[in-house]
This record gives structure tokens, C-alpha cells and sequence, in this order.
């Protein structure tokens, strides 16, 4: 059996619910034998688990209409993939790197190989402004 320390299992719940836990859960957590306290953190991995599915499944949908979008506008005129990225991106003020990322992240496949390998072809075709102290 594993032994459970709080830091761990708020480490897991935060990983599970997005959140730390708060008092209610530490009232239980401390008054919880080994097997409870088991239970609690089978209960959470399967939580987390739950959750990375879900989140992967979100990526590869965010992916395909990603992708859609750039083929839509290639075909609308732009004519290949640098200019309709270039298009796409052209209504927003990019000051750095956070930026892109920040453009990226808004698509919802920053997390993703293809997210950060579009972030590097991005940082080439995007036009900077000067940086002036405004968040992105």
C-alpha cells in the first residue's frame, strides 16, 4: 500500500479537479484510515484519468477544425498555408513570443506537438509590434 502524504494527494487532486483541496477534503483525508485513504486516491486517479481522456479528446477535435480552417481559407484565396496563417493572424497585435503562444493556446492545441511546432513556424511569419508594457 502506498503511504500518502498531503502534499502528494494535493498534488493529485489538483491534477484531478483542477483545483487543491480545501479543509472539507483534509477533514476526511486525515480522519481516513489506509484503506479509505486508498480508496480516495483510486477515486481520484480514476478522476484524472477521466480527465486526460477528455482533454486529449478536445485536442484532436480542436486539431481537425484547426486544420479545416486552414484549408478553407488556402482555398478562399490565400493559396497556401503561410499566407492564410498569415491571414488568420492578421487581426491580432503580437508583441512576443506569449503572444503566439497566447494565439495558439486560443485554438486549443497549444499542448500538442502540432500546437508547438506551430508556434515555431508562427514566430517566422507573424509581424511583431514594438513592445510597449501590453499583455497580449
Amino acid at each position: 500500500m502506498y503511504t500518502f502524504d498531503e502534499q502528494t494527494i494535493s498534488d493529485l487532486h489538483k491534477d484531478a479537479r483542477g483545483f487543491r483541496p480545501r479543509g472539507a477534503f483534509f477533514e476526511v483525508w486525515n480522519q481516513s484510515d489506509d484503506d479509505n485513504r486508498q480508496a480516495i486516491w483510486d477515486g481520484l486517479i480514476r478522476e484524472y484519468d477521466r480527465r486526460e481522456e477528455e482533454e486529449a479528446r478536445m485536442e484532436r477535435e480542436a486539431l481537425v477544425e484547426f486544420d479545416k480552417n486552414v484549408n478553407a481559407i488556402i482555398e478562399a484565396g490565400a493559396g497556401n498555408r503561410i499566407t492564410a496563417l498569415r491571414w488568420m493572424t492578421s487581426t491580432e497585435e503580437f508583441y512576443h513570443r506569449q503572444c503566439v503562444e497566447g494565439w495558439v493556446y486560443k485554438q486549443g492545441i497549444l499542448f500538442t506537438d502540432y500546437g508547438r511546432e506551430l508556434v515555431e513556424e508562427l514566430m517566422h511569419i507573424v509581424e511583431f509590434e514594438d513592445f510597449l508594457e501590453e499583455a497580449c
